[in-house]
Parts: structure tokens; C-alpha cells; sequence
């Protein structure tokens, strides 16, 4: 018989053969390359969604530019009223010869309501002074009353004025013999219409209380004459020599 060749492989099958381990390895590492990269992303995802999240909860800012200055100085929406601004401080009143005397009615140390209407027709001498039974007031007080009879003479009444309640009022007037009536201002109204009430200067220190004033209102209720910031002692006699007695 004649002699046959043993078939050999074909080349090609050989290469193939040596080429699928590494093709085999290859697909591995990108597999395993693929499921970090996958991994990573649903990482990067879930923080994405925190961070979102966190900025959603915190507090909104007040507005720090100027935009939003100018944003949160708007009106405010209708029915809501926008909050009131800082009203500017009213200079002192300062009352002068020929305006017209502010009109009071206030309770006397008897409890009786005396009206600036009941001297109408006759002048009165209207003075307020800080509290009863001090060193300056009383002066002031008792040179009134030992000048009480020539003011009587010339038609003017005295009436005094402080913040000092009904009680304080009658002891002062028992204990210095007092003729005429002193009138309870609790709350200030009518010192501070009439200038008497404000910022003052007393012992060094500048404070808020009562005006040492006095004024001549006319027959006519005009303001006749006003003296402010007076000094205790001997002001009933400047005040007499004012009506030319």
C-alpha cells in the first residue's frame, strides 16, 4: 500500500488556539474594569442626591448684596402693613410772648379738676417745678406764697404744677402753710406741651425730667411771659417785677 502522510494542522487552527488564553484574560480585566467604573458612578450618584438634599434643608440666607438689599426693602404684598420707620425726635417746644397758652384741666391736691378756662378773664401765673418738699422747690414755693397777697393785688392767681400725687401735695402745703393750689401732671402731657419736660443738665448729668419753668398767661390765654431753665431762689420776685407791682 503505498505510504501516507500524517496530516498535519493547519496553522491557522494553531493560532487560535494560543490566542485564547490572552483574549479570555483581556475580557476578564475589562469586565472587572467595567463593574468599578459602575460602581463609581452609583457612589457619585448617591452623593449627588445627598449634597442636593442637604442645600434643599438648610436655611435660606438673608439677601447681602445689593440687589437683594434692594429686594428686601420692597413693599409689603397687600393687606400686610409694612413695618413703620423710625419717626424723627420733635424739637423741644419753646412757647413765647403772644402764642397761645396750652389749655389743661388736672386734679388738684383736694382731688378737685382745676382748668387753665376757670382764670379766663384774669391773669394767671402757671410754674412747674420737680417735686415737693426738696430744697429748691420749697424755696421756690414759700417766696410764691409770701408774695401771694401783692399777686393777689394785681389780679394774678399762682397755681404750681408737678408730677407729685395728691398726697404729697397736701403734706407739702400743711407744712409750709401753702395758699394756693399745686396740681398733679402724672404722665407729663401738659409740661411737655408747655416745654417744661425734656432732657436737662442737672449736677453734671444730663437727664429726663422737669423743667424748672413759670409762665404769665394774660387774660386773653395767651402767653404773656415764659421763663425756662429758672433758678428757685428769688424767681417770684422776677416774676412780681414782670407786672410792674
Amino acid at each position: 500500500m503505498p505510504r501516507q502522510t500524517p496530516t498535519s494542522l493547519p496553522r491557522t487552527s494553531s493560532r487560535k488556539l494560543s490566542a485564547t488564553p490572552v483574549t479570555k484574560k483581556a475580557a476578564a480585566k475589562r469586565a472587572a474594569g467595567t463593574k468599578v467604573a459602575q460602581v463609581k458612578k452609583a457612589v457619585s450618584a448617591k452623593k449627588s442626591v445627598k449634597s442636593a438634599a442637604a442645600k434643599k434643608a438648610a436655611p435660606t440666607k438673608k439677601p447681602s448684596t445689593a440687589a437683594g438689599k434692594k429686594a428686601a426693602g420692597k413693599k409689603a404684598p397687600a393687606g400686610k402693613k409694612a413695618a413703620p420707620g423710625k419717626k424723627a425726635a420733635s424739637p423741644p417746644v419753646r412757647l413765647e410772648a403772644g402764642d397761645r397758652a396750652p389749655v389743661f384741666s388736672l386734679p388738684d391736691q383736694d382731688g378737685t379738676t382745676v382748668a387753665l378756662r376757670d382764670f379766663a378773664g384774669s391773669p394767671v401765673v402757671v410754674y412747674f417745678y420737680p417735686a415737693d418738699d426738696t430744697p429748691g422747690c420749697t424755696k421756690e414755693a414759700c417766696q410764691f406764697n409770701d408774695n401771694l397777697r401783692a399777686f393777689s393785688r394785681s389780679g394774678v392767681a399762682v397755681v404750681g404744677v408737678s408730677p407729685d400725687g395728691a398726697g404729697a401735695h397736701t403734706r407739702f402745703r400743711a407744712k409750709y402753710g401753702l395758699r394756693f393750689p399745686l396740681l398733679t401732671d402724672a404722665d407729663h402731657d401738659v409740661m411737655t406741651r408747655y416745654g417744661a419736660w425734656g432732657t436737662k443738665t442737672m449736677y453734671g448729668r444730663t437727664m429726663v425730667g422737669v423743667i424748672r419753668s413759670t409762665f404769665l398767661v394774660g387774660a386773653d390765654g395767651r402767653i404773656a411771659r415764659a421763663w425756662y431753665h429758672v433758678k428757685a431762689d428769688g424767681h417770684a420776685d422776677k416774676v412780681l417785677a414782670e407786672l410792674g407791682t
